[in-house]
């Protein structure tokens, strides 16, 4: 029996691994997006083209045990790895879209990325022995006309440092109407010398389209305070639309007579923040449960959850004072400004509080000292009407839950 031409190049699409269909109100979905394959070394998984060197051999789907990678997927089973090399090549892979990137549409992005602990394989510069590829690499995410075509860089992170999977939100803004993505490992920048290393990619989300400019933000924020600020308004009036008049006042004998004032009360202080010139100077006698301290000059890239090298300065702080008071237990609470929507603002405050959180692991705290939340824009200090009061609500606190002893 013959196929009808239609229906044949629907299935021609689908064993390529290409997308049938866009999602609603300009929502791309990439195809494959969390790269479910067979475990394979030297071959991408479905969906996505090999775009590396001639002569190298393709990405990786993994966890293989070629290279010995053996990290747990963060969505399903399997997830795609990328390395650089030391002979100065580095993988690639590419997808069409199911329709372009708009010119002068912004598209908010994310995607969960680490670094595998081993990444084993020959050296291409002495192939007699192997060699680790764990040195920290960078993703850089591209757009093109056609599959390996890097026309225009869209984002880059910083080197990915964690052997934990975190979420990496992204700010795409293309200057065309771009068909292909590509995803592209890379060396530290700048980059004095090729070597190897590897990242780990796993459950990319849609391409969401969002408002560029602060302008935009601030209009939807204020939309959706006045939706709120409505609601308050018919929840305070529901009550007084019953037709039941208030019963009358009875005075009492008790109320006629002159009440014998009250001694004021006793207020007990609160748990208040504190804001030391170091928190590594803070006196173990000052910390009390319940007590928040703001950290200063600690900063993220741009909607994202990268730490900014200028800040580890200040993160050395926060870890000589957890190791001069080895019994606290804190809370690292990441907070934002009001300009996002509530699930985006909750999602990149957890990533930033994660991020702070891998950090000191990193250093040796102990993950059952640490806890972290994110809580978006709910707690703000300051107004987000103006950048100085939005600059203040975008910070990280730690929260002293108790001590161990």
């Amino acid at each position: 029996m013959r196929l009808p031409i239609s229906v044949f190049a629907v299935l021609i699409m689908f064993f390529m691994g290409q997308p049938l269909a866009n999602g609603q109100d300009g929502v791309i979905e990439l195809y494959n997006p969390s790269f479910e394959d067979q475990p394979m070394n030297s071959r991408p998984p479905r969906g996505w083209k090999d775009c590396g060197f001639p002569g190298e051999s393709p990405p990786d789907t993994q966890p293989d045990p070629t290279f010995q990678v053996t990290k747990q997927a963060q969505d399903g089973n399997t997830y795609l790895g990328l390395v650089a090399r030391e002979n100065d090549t580095w993988e690639a892979v590419a997808q069409r879209l199911s329709e372009p990137l708009k010119k002068g549409t912004c598209y908010d992005f994310s995607m969960f990325l680490c670094r595998s602990e081993l990444y084993v394989s020959l050296s291409r510069l002495d192939t007699d022995r192997d060699v680790n590829y764990t040195t920290p690499a960078k993703l850089r995410i591209y757009g093109g006309f056609d599959y390996c075509d890097k026309q225009y860089l869209l984002a880059e992170t910083k080197e990915i440092i964690s052997f934990r999977w975190l979420q990496y939100n992204f700010k795409l803004e293309p200057i065309a109407d771009y068909t292909h993505i590509i995803f592209e490992v890379f060396y530290k920048t700048p980059t004095l010398f090729p070597y190897n290393g590897n990242i780990l990619l796993d459950n990319a989300s849609p391409l969401q389209p969002m408002p560029c400019n602060e302008e935009e933000l601030i209009a939807e924020a204020e939309e959706e305070e006045e939706e709120t600020e409505e609601i308050a308004v018919v929840e305070q009036l529901s009550p007084k639309t019953s037709n039941t008049p208030d019963p009358p006042k009875v005075e009492t004998p008790e109320e006629k007579t002159t009440p014998t004032p009250a001694p004021p009360p006793v207020v007990e202080p609160t748990p208040a923040e504190v804001k030391p010139a170091s928190i590594a100077d803070l006196k173990r006698e000052d910390l009390r449960e319940g007590q928040t301290i703001r950290i200063d000059r600690l900063f993220f890239g741009m909607d994202k959850a990268i730490i900014d090298e200028g800040s580890y300065s200040v993160l050395s702080e926060v870890y000589l004072f957890m190791s001069r008071n080895p019994d606290v237990l804190i809370e690292i609470g990441g907070h934002t400004n009001g300009l996002c929507s509530t699930n985006y603002c909750n999602q990149l405050s957890a990533d930033r509080a994660e991020a702070v959180a891998d950090y000191l692991m990193g250093r040796g705290v102990s993950p059952q000292r640490l806890s972290h939340k994110g809580y978006g824009k709910t707690i703000p200090i300051a107004t987000n009407s103006t950048a100085e009061g939005r600059k203040q609500n975008q910070r990280v606190e730690i929260k002293i839950l108790g001590f161990s002893n």
